[in-house]
């Protein structure tokens, strides 16, 4: 058969020798048939490509990695599973059985957590937006709620006028832990002494008790110390709350942060040397509690960690639908699958597997999506070997966010699967159709085609 001819273009030979950071240009060699002991081009066949994929193993395993590296070190501790790192039913079903309870951030996400069967006194209700609808139930339904700002404070102090009750409510804070950049717009601040007003304000106004302290201080959070400053802030704050206005410390809620097996894009080293293990961060975090309380003194420890509980059970394979030279002679791939469905592109930087073995030189290579957009780009600058359509590319970790924050652009977002502990593959969201774009639609007839 003869070949189409191509323009040669000449680029420096990369032998895949190891660099200064420790990474061969050769990385993206590997090679990935299976996922869990089930075949790729199995599960392509049957689902579908792109096709996400989840290990319920993976999940359960790292659950219960992360709860015994605390509960360990602390008597009294409670994961709330962070609902918008991924709210597919069958992943927070799996971090329920494992213990967690709710942690939710809207209105549309406290709604999920109850009709999933979570009863509203397992959940912690955060973030910045709760409208008073929202926030009267969660009130009625008991659930924990940690407020963000002072229109809170007056939204429920008028539910408690209405309800005639006095409500109990946590605080979140803002604090430097040495972790930059600061998340300053969430809560109230403590070094500016905007906590302590705020308490102030709600111990005179009489409606309200405090009886928690919530902090959250950022995300892929990689310095362990960062927490232990964190728990030491937040404990003296308690205890000032509790002598100068009677307030109970029951609860501290440390947030989540904590990073997966993923590698930022801003980060030159391996996620196995620049990603501390979980039990780094929970000795920091709980040698600080243990030695800021007082003694005969345990309040509850909340964490309310998604991405270290399920980024690195996360998988998507796609399918290369296309190869071109760019003008500057750069190899460009085009998969079915784009920034559409790996939103979280744009911060880390995916291990990428084929799906056979492929010889050839490694070439610095861009890989596309399928959107007619420019930005379009899962990874630039990675040396592929010469690949050929109907390659399945396998990207991970991806478990974390890309579920929550896709978007129905352009193409159709795809099956979810989940593979069980007994290698059962079972679709846990089914991919879309037209239906799904038109459901929500209203046609004026005047606008009908055909009138």
């Amino acid at each position: 058969m003869k070949l189409p001819y191509e323009k040669p273009a000449i680029h420096k030979l990369q032998s895949g020798l190891m660099n200064k950071f420790g990474r061969s240009p050769a990385y993206a060699r590997r090679v990935r048939e299976h996922i869990e002991d089930v075949p790729i081009e199995d599960l392509v066949g049957e689902f579908g490509s792109p096709l996400y994929v989840y290990s319920e193993r993976e999940i359960r395993r790292k659950h219960r990695e992360m709860y015994s590296a605390f509960s360990t070190r602390y008597p009294n501790v409670v994961f709330g599973w962070s609902y918008k790192t991924n709210y597919l039913q069958a992943i927070c079903g799996i971090m329920h059985q494992e213990g967690s309870i709710a942690e939710v951030v809207s209105q549309m996400e406290y709604e999920k957590a109850r009709a999933f069967g979570i009863p509203g006194d397992q959940i912690i209700f955060n973030g910045p937006h709760k409208s008073l609808e929202i926030l009267e139930k969660a009130v009625t339904e008991g659930a924990t709620i940690n407020i963000d700002h002072m229109d809170e404070v007056y939204d429920l102090e008028q539910i408690a006028d209405k309800l005639g009750q006095t409500i109990r409510i946590g605080i979140r804070l803002n604090l430097d832990a040495g972790i930059y950049p600061q998340w300053s717009r969430f809560g109230f601040n403590l070094e500016s002494g905007q906590a302590y007003d705020a308490v102030k304000r709600i111990s005179n106004g009489g409606k309200l008790e405090l009886n928690g302290v919530h902090c959250h201080i950022g995300t892929f959070v990689t310095e362990p110390q960062g927490y232990a400053i964190q728990v030491r802030k937040m404990v003296a704050f308690g205890y000032e709350m509790e002598d100068t206005f009677g307030f109970s410390m029951e609860y501290i809620d440390i947030g989540g942060g904590f990073p997966s097996w993923n590698r930022l894009k801003s980060s030159y080293l391996a996620s196995d040397i620049a990603v501390p293990p979980i039990d780094e961060f929970a000795e920091e975090a709980t040698r600080a509690l243990t030695k800021s309380l007082r003694p005969g003194d345990f309040p509850k420890l909340i964490l309310e960690s998604g991405r270290a509980l399920v980024d690195d059970a996360g998988y998507l394979v796609s399918t290369l639908v296309a190869s071109k030279r760019l003008p500057d002679g750069t190899r460009a791939y085009v998969l079915d699958a784009g920034v559409n469905l790996l939103h979280t592109a744009n911060w880390y930087k995916f291990n990428i597997e084929v799906d056979r073995v492929v010889s050839g030189i490694n070439e610095n290579s861009v890989i596309y999506g399928p959107l007619c957009m420019n930005i379009d780009v899962l990874d630039e600058g990675v040396y592929l070997p010469p690949l050929s359509r109907g390659t399945r590319l396998t990207f991970s970790p991806v478990g974390a966010y890309n579920n929550t924050q896709w978007m129905q652009f352009i193409e159709y977002r795809p099956n979810c699967v989940l593979i069980g502990p007994e290698g059962q593959v079972d679709v846990i969201r089914e991919a879309e159709d037209l239906s799904d774009i038109h459901r929500r639609e209203r046609l004026p007839e005047r606008l009908a085609l055909g009138q």
